[in-house]
């Protein structure tokens, strides 16, 4: 690759043609980019913030303090992507929770998971022996479940063909097509029927009735339901909801499942592993650089970008990470797009409840229920922490609360501590608490995220909820950094504020992600694809949106450089 270590501010001068552009440095910008140029492509990825790494970033918002401000805890990324761009040669570090789960009750007892059955067994004993029987049965279950979408999730959709095409593409689709189905069924067949339909069941049932077939325990169902409702604003007893506890188990660490892990220097270090083996490759990272608008030929054709300062970058490939609303609605001139395409992207669901806030904090919390024999850091304070999550009713009620409109009177929140393994993110004796709340309107009803007040009040909430818990919590912040809905679309370019560039629910997942039709990366622009998480396989920090994103536009330049 000529291009390679030729500084940014001197590519923009000598280089405005690029084989392949990506919009915006996201992990899934990134890792499409890193994919493209080792297929031989010379890329240029465009980012807007003057950081990289999209919503998987670190960032040092309180002096001393590094933050990771909205992603937080590593487990969906694909080891093969881990493997194939050698992430821990570029010092991508994980480092695992001593337990993987921790619930404070207001009772004086607490629910502490290990990634060890004995000790859970133990543990759910306390609350349920039926349940610390039905444990093991139940996570065996879901990690059988995880086989089938380990397939989904790197396999390309059996999407129909657009527009017109030639013999020859036309039986390699229907070759295409044959090959997955049957790749289906064989992973259907080595399910069971009996697996098959409880797989079936899982997927489209609520949380709360899948939690109720198994457990008894209030505490141990709330615990599981809180992974069912991560980024959206449904509840546990939504129809569907139940493939949101599958998404967020179906991740691993090293090879274990369900192993949710910090990141050694925060998640902004998973975007900077990436960004290296980009730069190997022969990528070029430009910060600074927002996309105003695509340029598009008369014929439908893309042929660049244009940017907020009146540059211009041109290529007959581009892939945008943004958000399917994002770069339909704002970057793509409408008059070049069918007009049910644009209803559907417009009436997709981008709704989230998440408000992330980001404490500093002089000391470590102390919770009342669970004083270990440990010096500072026990193993409750490296798990994730589940605050308001003691009953399934108590989930169910926050959720009410918000689509009354207004911010839920008490938050459930997830609360990690990754200061308590990771040294790097803060000064000594001090620490980072990450708080992941749900449910917050984007508009609620009884005042707005503009008002300092209003702000602060939902956050003082929050550390109120807290000191039940940990008393004294609220008197150890030093500062925070709180992101509402319209804070994380503004910031983050996330539509809605939802994190997953729309909603996870069955009728936006495979060949309805992002829409009906549209499921396999290609638009109805050529020569623009979706790399993001608002394409097929969704959102977290997975990359299989970018991996999978690439592999089309290189089969693409192949079939048509014929």
């Amino acid at each position: 690759m000529w291009l390679r270590g030729f500084s940014s501010s001197v590519l923009i001068k000598e280089k405005k043609k690029w084989d392949a552009l990506v919009i915006g440095a996201g992990h899934n910008g990134l890792i499409a980019a890193t994919y493209l140029a080792r297929g031989g492509l010379t890329v240029a990825v465009l980012e807007r913030r003057h950081v990289i790494g999209g919503a998987a970033v670190t960032e040092e918002i309180i002096p001393g303090f590094k933050f990771s401000r909205c992603s937080y805890l590593h487990s969906l990324l694909r080891p093969s992507i881990v493997r194939e761009l050698e992430l821990a040669k570029h010092g991508l570090k994980l480092l695992k929770p001593m337990c993987t789960s921790f619930t404070p009750c207001l009772d004086g007892r607490y629910l502490l998971l290990w990634p060890n059955d004995d000790l859970n067994y133990l543990e759910i004993s306390k609350f349920s022996k039926r349940d610390a029987d039905a444990y093991p049965r139940y996570e065996s279950q879901l990690h059988k479940f995880c086989k089938f979408m380990d397939f989904l999730l790197e396999s390309h959709t059996p999407e129909t063909l657009h527009g017109d095409s030639y013999l020859v593409d036309w039986l390699r689709d229907k070759l295409h097509k044959s090959v997955f189905w049957t790749r289906c069924l064989q992973h259907a067949l080595s399910l069971g029927q009996k697996d098959m339909v409880d797989f079936m069941d899982l997927l489209l049932s609520p949380t709360s009735k899948v939690l109720n077939m198994w457990f008894e325990s209030d505490v141990v169902k709330a615990t599981l339901a809180a992974d069912a409702i991560i980024g959206t604003m449904a509840s546990i007893h939504t129809p569907g909801s139940g493939y949101v506890l599958l998404h967020h188990v179906m991740g691993e660490t090293d090879g274990e499942r369900n192993i949710w892990s910090h990141v050694e220097g925060g998640m902004g270090s998973v975007s900077f592993a990436i960004s290296k083996a980009a730069k190997e490759a022969g990528v070029h990272i430009i910060t600074n650089a927002e996309v105003s608008k695509l340029m598009i030929e008369d014929s439908g054709i893309v042929n660049g970008v244009l940017l907020t300062g009146g540059e211009q970058f041109c290529s007959s490939i581009i892939l945008s990470n943004a958000t399917p609303y994002k770069t339909f609605m704002e970057l793509v001139p409408q008059n070049f797009l069918p007009d049910d395409f644009v209803r559907a992207i417009k009436n997709s669901d981008y709704s989230s409840g998440t408000t992330k806030i980001n404490v500093a904090v002089d000391k470590l919390p102390q919770f009342k229920s669970c004083r270990l024999s440990y010096p500072e850091v026990g193993p409750q304070h490296t798990a994730t922490i589940r605050i308001g999550s003691e009953s399934m009713e108590e989930i169910g009620s926050a959720c009410q609360d918000a689509w009354n409109g207004l911010p839920s009177r008490r938050p459930v929140m997830e609360m990690t501590i990754p200061s308590s393994l990771d040294k790097t993110l803060s000064p000594p004796g001090k620490h980072v608490v990450s708080l992941f709340t749900q449910y917050t309107p984007y508009n609620p009803s009884d005042g707005s995220w503009e008002d300092p007040i209003y702000r602060e009040s939902y956050a003082q909430r929050c550390f109120n909820l807290i000191d039940e818990y940990a008393p004294g919590f609220s008197s150890s912040v030093i500062g925070y950094d709180m992101l509402t809905p319209p804070d994380l679309e503004r910031e983050f370019g996330l539509t809605g504020g939802n994190i997953f560039h729309g909603a996870m629910g069955l009728d936006s997942l495979f060949l309805m992600r992002p829409i009906k039709g549209w499921s396999d990366h290609r638009t109805p622009i050529r020569g623009l694809y979706m790399c993001g998480s608002g394409s097929h396989p969704g959102g977290g920090v997975m990359g299989a949106p970018g991996h999978n994103a690439a592999h089309v536009v290189l089969q693409d330049l192949k079939k048509h450089s014929r």
